[in-house]
């Protein structure tokens, strides 16, 4: 898709094909960045730019840590509280016990899709919350005591 065509809407249809690999590709996470998309198509930064803008307006994109974007298909169910409190809830889950052993940092990467230092710094505030023990290398995590379930209000 040249620029000299016909630079005006040229995100608009860069967007339609950006769509259509998606939905052609269940596997595609994440969208190309704006420089492989500058090289493909032929086009500015700013092109390339207005090519996330259009597929994030269309709910079809969302920003994540970094300047990455990560598709989002129809119907999916995201869960956007911070990390911390999702291991809150492995807890109860995996239905752990006080004394058992909390998953390794290795397997949470793999479970929630983070990154290691994201995962240790969760880990850190369970850590500071009292819910975990210390974990040193060779020594796992356990559960030092159960997270406290919200009561809901009655009238």
């Amino acid at each position: 898709m040249s620029q000299q065509a016909s630079p005006r809407g040229t995100f608009l249809k860069i967007a339609e094909v950006i769509k259509v690999r998606i939905d052609a590709d269940p596997t595609m996470t994440e969208l190309p960045t704006a420089t492989a998309l500058m090289g493909e198509f032929g086009v500015s930064r700013g092109v390339a730019l207005r090519v996330f803008d259009v597929l994030q307006e269309q709910g079809v994109a969302e920003r994540v840590a970094g300047s990455r974007l990560r598709v989002v298909r129809r119907g999916e169910a995201i869960d956007r509280r911070p990390l911390a409190e999702r291991l809150v809830d492995v807890i109860t889950i995996d239905q752990l016990a006080v004394g058992a052993h909390f998953p390794s940092a290795t397997r949470l990467c793999a479970r929630f899709g983070v990154s290691r230092p994201t995962v240790a710094k969760a880990l850190d505030k369970l850590e500071a919350a009292g819910l975990l023990s210390e974990g040193r290398q060779g020594k796992p995590r356990t559960v030092l005591s159960l997270p406290k379930r919200e009561e809901s209000a009655s009238p």
